[in-house]
């Protein structure tokens, strides 16, 4: 057949956070943290420096509570949990530390699952890795729209978005 030259229509799929959106989170949850009672006298704040959330309290039982607060501000603007990568409990100088690492693109791993996945699918798709991004192309919309389906269904570890829908 000859080639139009038009391109087939395509979309991206990404896992992307507003980081804006997660310091504002964190200024919410420094706030709330900071007019709580139970908190007053303690060391329990949030900070957020690129893409890592560091939470610190006194005691674990203090560590999860200031993590339950960041967890609900940042659910209320929109951010998946998921996107959230818990570092390990870090204990000393009588305080505990816990790290939250926010997962920005999708890593050559969970890349891969994506692409066996619609491989295996035998929808009529193209599919390829770009970077921290995966694009897929197909002739008809609709197996676009069946493959937005299938990866929502699928049982992938990250949140994922589909952006750049070019018909």
């Amino acid at each position: 057949p000859l080639h139009t030259g038009k391109p087939m229509p395509s979309f991206d799929t990404v896992s992307e956070v507003d980081l804006q959106e997660v310091t504002n989170a964190v200024d919410q949850a420094n706030r709330e943290v900071g007019n709580r009672y139970d908190f007053k006298g303690s060391c329990a704040r949030v900070e957020h420096t690129d893409n890592q959330v560091k939470l610190q309290a006194d005691n674990e039982f203090q560590l999860n509570q200031v993590k339950d607060i960041v967890h609900k501000k940042l659910a209320q603007r929109g951010i998946d949990l998921g996107s959230l990568d818990k570092g390990k409990l870090e204990t000393g100088n009588n305080q505990v530390r816990q790290v939250l690492i926010v997962q920005q693109g999708i890593n050559q791993d969970i890349a891969r699952k994506i692409v066996k996945l619609l491989k295996d699918s035998k929808l009529k798709v193209q599919v390829s890795i770009q970077g921290d991004k995966v694009r897929v192309n197909g002739k008809k919309r609709d197996d676009l729209q069946s493959a937005i389906s299938l990866l929502k269904a699928a049982p992938i570890e990250l949140p994922l978005q589909y952006i750049n829908f070019r018909d």
